[in-house]
């Protein structure tokens, strides 16, 4: 699967169905700039039993509010459209897939 951007207008959908890992992150920002490409190779890894979806917080404010997020890169666990983990900073691949594999 790949990544998927989310918007405020799509988020809901996005984080409907099933295990969702969400990077709340912006341009500017140096550990977002570096957990990218860790993300990417989960993505791979995963092959399609989760989903990791990317919320930049400069041009979703309202999401980004609605889940109090004050310090990027911060990642959800979402299950079914519920947020059920979270975590902030920079984490490698193995830490986040035990953090997905928690809820899957």
């Amino acid at each position: 699967m790949a990544i998927v951007y989310s918007t405020d207008e799509s988020f809901q959908q996005d984080v409907a169905e099933g295990v969702v890992l969400v990077d709340f992150w912006a341009t500017w920002c140096g550990p977002c700039k570096m957990i990218a490409p860790v993300l990417e190779e989960l993505d791979a890894d995963l092959d399609g039993k989760a989903t990791i979806v990317k919320v930049d917080v400069d041009q979703n404010q309202e999401t980004a509010a609605q889940f109090g997020i004050m310090s990027i890169p911060t990642l959800l666990v979402f299950k079914d459209g519920k947020p059920v983990d979270k975590t902030v900073g920079f984490h490698p691949k193995e830490a986040l897939a035990d953090l997905l594999a928690k809820h899957m």
